[in-house]
């Protein structure tokens, strides 16, 4: 070998961000210390939904899931002693996009960077919000237009930076298949790029500009051969799109640029240790093939199904990577797939029918009419609710969970309650106290007159980032910024997708399914019900609602009458609701670890309000120790990962009624 050249190595990258400024500086200073070579920043569930901290509905959720960004001073301290100017940034943001970005820019200016010279990627990518991971506010076409005003303005301003990260990431979290990933993800880029084309803010000849600028997100899991497959699809797609329908010729301009985080959806909480595994073998399909590989690479950690990671756990993480990059010799060779007739053909296999697909979008007239009339949104569901039921029947294989399932002690998680990073509830009392000082010593008048004329630019069809700088310079926060769009735009609840889903699993005589439908008949019966009614609820900014809808898909299929309303309720919504319905048992679905603040303020609601005695059950990422005190705090049951058996989770929530209503427990039929 010796003297064999070697490409370089993609953006190494750890999704990271928690608690407050303060604490995700620290992190992020000692990631870079270990050899990370990016920024890649999570915000918290009330910057990403454009809520201050102090709103009811962001309770619980403060600096859980990511960083909490208020306004310029948090941006300033979440930076401090990072030389902007020399960082590759990414910013997992979509709704609030453009004010993340109009933040960032001004931290970098007051640092006495050239804003010309800024590089990195906001996601800005609303329609899988709309489909699979609930951070939308806005109604899609006035989320389309904050999209193409940004897009303008970087390509003329900031021409180094990505404006859009187009995410088919979470698609394949909500169940979607390799050719539903592709095609849901193009015809997302083809809806942005026509409305930049449309808009007349950029001149025809700098379509190339634009297209060169666009990035992907995307997920890889474990059926990797598929999967870089998949990649090199996407690849040939996307070349072909931006050749023939906006004319670009320069094929720089026209290369597939993309990062990855591999699949967390297929990490289980049994027997966590097989997760390392997993996360190598999808790591593997984006970088094996040198014509496909990734820019940008984020692996999850290996506890993810557990609770938060630790820096250690996210540590292993790069590790992994670095090893890949450093200590094999995938990065010496040309393209080790060329010329392969079996790879050649599952490409043109899955290139033919994500383009199929892509033309039923457009005949429905393009993504955006496909969001609003929930034609995709259903088909996710359903193809999810399939994949759920190959697993619950065997088909799919998933080792430790319905497969080789006896295990040895695991040194790893000896310990659960330390296993997993938890955050201080202190915390969140601390960032409100700390946005209220903000508010004290920033300047009214210049926050009054910045937010009318953010409102006066929104009512006409000014380009939006010149009156969001202001903002930021004058001190606005997220929530004010937020709020003065939703008074001009409105808000939007998007399709749930549960009433249009079909059957996945079928209610043969003798089968699961079928004497759960029976038990379900029976205790309405006997409870003098015509149906038992179900309510799934999301309280709080969640809005990962794949479990809820699978849940109220199959409590349909077995005789529910299922009450769900989407996600982002308050406590105080989810008991009306229970209360108005006269529902016999409330489920509440949590996956971003607000469980804690939220699911006792829905007891004692359900209490105050006379209804103390439905039974109320859990589903999310749950601690064992958290577990034990929702129970304590009178949880019927709690159900994490490890429980993927949704019909035996239906009969318990049966079970459970049962023991509400003081009726003896049903034989169950072997």
């Amino acid at each position: 070998m010796g003297d064999r050249r070697k490409d370089r190595p993609w953006l190494m990258r750890t999704y990271a961000g928690h608690s407050t400024a303060e604490a995700s500086n620290e992190l992020y200073r000692r990631n870079l210390a270990k050899g990370q070579t990016g920024l890649s920043i999570a915000f918290d569930l009330p910057t990403q939904t454009g809520y201050d901290p102090d709103h009811v509905l962001a309770r619980g959720e403060v600096g859980r899931v990511g960083v909490p960004v208020s306004h310029l001073g948090d941006m300033r301290r979440l930076l401090q002693d990072i030389p902007v100017e020399k960082m590759n940034t990414s910013m997992t943001i979509n709704a609030t996009a453009m004010w993340l970005l109009a933040l960032y820019q001004v931290v970098a200016e007051e640092q006495g960077a050239d804003p010309g010279k800024l590089q990195g990627t906001t996601q800005n990518d609303i329609v899988k919000e709309y489909l699979s991971r609930g951070t939308h506010v806005f109604p899609p076409g006035p989320s389309l237009r904050l999209t193409t005003d940004m897009i303008a303005y970087t390509v003329n301003h900031v021409p180094k930076w990505n404006p859009i990260n187009i995410c088919s990431y979470h698609l394949q979290e909500a169940g979607a298949t390799p050719v539903q990933e592709i095609a849901y993800a193009m015809s997302t880029a083809v809806a942005v790029l026509d409305a930049v084309r449309d808009s007349g803010q950029v001149e025809p000849e700098r379509m190339g500009d634009v297209v060169g600028r666009i990035s992907f997100f995307v997920n890889a899991g474990v059926r990797f051969v598929e999967e870089m497959c998949k990649m090199r699809a996407f690849t040939r797609i996307w070349d072909d799109l931006t050749r023939e329908r906006y004319g670009v010729t320069d094929p720089r301009q026209r290369r597939f640029r993309y990062g990855v985080q591999v699949n967390s959806l297929g990490l289980t909480e049994a027997q966590p240790e097989n997760n390392v595994q997993r996360i190598v073998l999808e790591m593997l399909a984006v970088t094996l093939s040198k014509d496909a590989r990734a820019r940008a690479v984020q692996l999850p950690a290996w506890n993810e199904a557990l609770g938060l990671p630790r820096p250690w756990d996210q540590q292993w993480s790069l590790r992994i990577q670095q090893v890949l990059a450093h200590e094999s010799d995938l990065l010496e060779y040309e393209d080790i797939f060329a010329g392969s007739h079996v790879i050649e053909a599952e490409v043109e296999s899955l290139t033919s029918s994500a383009l199929a697909e892509m033309e039923r979008i457009e005949e429905m007239g393009g993504a955006m009419a496909a969001v609003e009339s929930g034609y995709l949104k259903s088909e996710l569901v359903a193809s999810h609710a399939r994949r759920r039921a190959r697993i619950e029947s065997g088909e799919e294989k998933i080792v430790g969970v319905n497969c080789y399932e006896s295990t040895e002690p695991s040194p790893l998680t000896a310990d659960l309650d330390t296993a997993v990073m938890t955050v201080d509830p202190a915390t969140e009392a601390a960032v409100v106290a700390a946005l209220g000082r903000w508010r004290d010593g920033r300047d009214e008048a210049r926050v009054h007159q910045a937010l009318g004329d953010l409102k006066k630019a929104a009512a006409g069809d000014t380009n939006l980032m010149a009156p969001t700088l202001e903002c930021a310079r004058a001190g606005v926060t997220t929530g004010e910024w937020a709020w003065a769009l939703r008074e001009v735009f409105g808000e939007y609840r998007a399709p749930t997708g549960v009433g249009g889903a079909p059957v996945a699993v079928s209610a043969e005589d003798g089968g699961p399914l079928a004497d759960v439908r029976q038990r379900v008949r029976a205790t309405a019966e006997e409870i003098g019900s015509g149906k038992l009614r179900l309510l799934v609820g999301k309280p709080g900014l969640d809005g990962h609602s794949n479990g809820a809808e699978q849940i109220a898909v199959r409590a349909r299929d077995a005789g529910f009458e299922v009450v769900y309303q989407g996600i982002r309720l308050t406590p105080e919504q989810i008991v009306s609701a229970a209360v108005a319905e006269d529902v016999h048992c409330v489920g509440l679905s949590i996956l971003s670890g607000s469980h804690a603040e939220l699911v006792p303020d829905v007891l004692d609601r359900l209490r105050a309000a006379g209804a103390g005695d439905i039974p109320v059950i859990v589903g999310g990422i749950i601690p064992p120790a958290d577990a034990r005190a929702l129970r304590a705090a009178g949880v019927a049951a709690v159900f994490t990962p490890k429980d993927f058996g949704i019909t035996e989770i239906i009969g318990r929530i049966v079970d459970e009624i049962r023991l509400a209503n003081k009726l003896d427990p049903l034989e169950v039929t072997a």
